[in-house]
């Protein structure tokens, strides 16, 4: 059985962050499948992402979004919270480049969840 595709619309990586994910695999050793895109739920702050790369691809929960030298891998979980978000690099000088995910939906607590402190709001 074959990992499901995406497309674009729903989930897209800018070129500047295509170059850098290929650059970075070009630099590993063989067996690496692609970049995990995952979520973790963060309690009050909602939930937040992060990727890894990968030696698996599930084929019954796992779906791909094919890019050039490399495979963006996102089980069904995540996907949910990531239709429509957009990867980027920015590369700001000085050591300072970073992965972000822009159009990131409303995910966050909201109004006072009781976990977050003793202040009582998550804000």
């Amino acid at each position: 059985m074959l990992a499901k595709t995406f497309s674009t619309e729903d989930l897209s990586v800018t070129t500047a962050a295509e170059t850098k994910f290929a650059e970075l695999i070009g630099q590993l050793e063989e067996g690496v499948q692609g970049v995990r895109v995952y979520a973790t739920p963060g309690g009050c702050s909602g939930v937040s992402f992060g990727m890894s790369f990968t030696d698996r691809i599930d084929a019954e929960r796992d779906g791909i979004l094919a890019c050039s030298g490399f495979k963006l891998v996102v089980d069904d979980g995540a996907m949910q919270f990531l239709r429509g978000v957009e990867i980027d690099f920015i590369d700001r000088g000085d050591g300072n480049a970073s992965f972000v995910f822009n159009n990131l939906p409303s995910l966050g607590g909201g109004g006072g969840c009781g976990s977050c402190g003793s202040g009582g709001g998550c804000g």
